[in-house]
């Protein structure tokens, strides 16, 4: 057994699906973790995401690598238990604009030479294959069908989550605003909460989301960072009979828990209005638009109505890779910060977490260190 570096205080900062998958990891892995975050479980970015599991396109070798361990540990864990109404492998399909086929092709071609599952569907293998979806609305060149992706439901995975660390032992804070890790001497000595509160630590794991440069900032660490801000609405029931996840020139759709269905759009993203104070508008005709581009795609062509939706930043670093593993000359300061976290979240957990209790990196994330940038 790898001996302890220290004697296993840690605290992951963030509530979001990195924090709760990481601190269940260092759970597992006999730390004393505690997971504190700013409002509730799940309140930030990871309630607000389309959560499709997948490694589709081209990336780099290890980027891809990560996300197909990732979509092990998914599977490892829709095999372990009932999960299958949060978490679904019924694949992805996804189309070009008409008549503008050809970086689809790219990465179709791409995805074969990598061994990654894809298939191209005509619009008739469509109507036959894929249920719920409507073939008018493939285009002439067809369609990409990804048999290995999938969906899961980010806010009942974190409860998940939660379950098991509390069960073994972990402490769960909640509601306890902006948390700053605390360094003395280049060392990692705590975390304070917006209270003024500290807990004492060996480590700390920073996992807050869009948070994360600015809190890097702060010790003098500079992560690039691309991050937009989203939307994505919510239906109520509405029957269909959509499984797959689909990605559409103008609307990404996927079924949710209880038959709703959840979207997102690129373009919705633009109209979104950020005011002076940082506070986020969106119009109705954004909304309007998403649940009509929706509508379009689905089999039947339903009366889309809204649920709720949510809108705020979603983390995506400046060159599109994870940011994982120990800040540069800050003893046991900890950082995840990465788009995609649905799809990687279990198996950074798990990876991170084995690194801090052990003090041995791991060569999967190698490529992702935050040293990367420079000073």
């Amino acid at each position: 057994m790898p001996e302890r570096v220290h004697n296993g205080r840690v605290a992951v900062v963030g509530g979001g699906v990195l924090g709760a998958a990481t601190a269940t990891a260092l759970a597992r892995e006999g730390a004393h973790a505690t997971l504190v975050t700013d409002a509730q479980l799940s309140s930030g970015a990871s309630g607000r995401s389309l959560s499709w599991l997948n490694s589709y396109g081209r990336r780099s070798d290890a980027y891809h690598q990560l996300r197909m361990l990732g979509l092990d540990r998914y599977r490892r864990l829709a095999a372990g238990g009932d999960v299958s109404d949060w978490l679904r492998f019924d694949g992805g399909l996804t189309w070009a604009p008409a008549g503008r086929a050809e970086r689809h092709q790219a990465d179709f071609e791409h995805m074969r030479r990598v061994g990654y599952d894809a298939q191209w569907l005509s619009r008739d293998d469509v109507a036959a294959r894929i249920p719920g979806v409507d073939p008018a609305a493939i285009p002439d060149e067809g369609a990409i069908f990804n048999p290995g992706e999938g969906w899961v439901e980010l806010p009942s995975l974190i409860e998940h989550l939660a379950h098991e660390f509390v069960s073994a032992g972990g402490t769960v804070v909640e509601n306890a605003g902006r948390s700053t890790v605390v360094v003395s001497d280049d060392t990692v000595t705590g975390v304070r909460t917006a209270s003024g509160k500290t807990l004492e630590v060996d480590a700390a794991v920073l996992a807050t989301g869009p948070a994360v440069p600015a809190m890097l900032a702060d010790v003098g660490v500079t992560v690039p960072d691309a991050t937009p801000v989203s939307l994505l609405v919510r239906t109520p029931p509405v029957g269909a009979d959509l499984r797959s996840v689909l990605n559409t020139p103008r609307v990404a759709i996927r079924p949710a828990p209880d038959g709703c269905l959840v979207m997102d759009a690129g373009w919705s993203e633009r109209e979104i209005v950020i005011g002076e104070n940082g506070s986020y508008g969106v119009h109705e005709s954004t909304l309007a638009g998403l649940l009509e581009e929706g509508s379009r795609v689905l089999a039947g062509n339903p009366t889309l109505e809204l649920k709720s939706y949510g809108v705020g930043p979603k983390p995506i670093p400046g060159d599109g890779e994870p940011v994982v593993g120990e800040l540069p000359g800050i003893t046991g300061y900890h950082v995840i910060f990465t788009h995609s976290g649905a799809t990687l979240a279990l198996i950074i957990g798990e990876l991170l977490a084995r690194e801090v209790v052990t003090g041995t990196p791991s060569p999967l994330l190698s490529s992702f260190r935050p040293g990367r940038f420079g000073a």
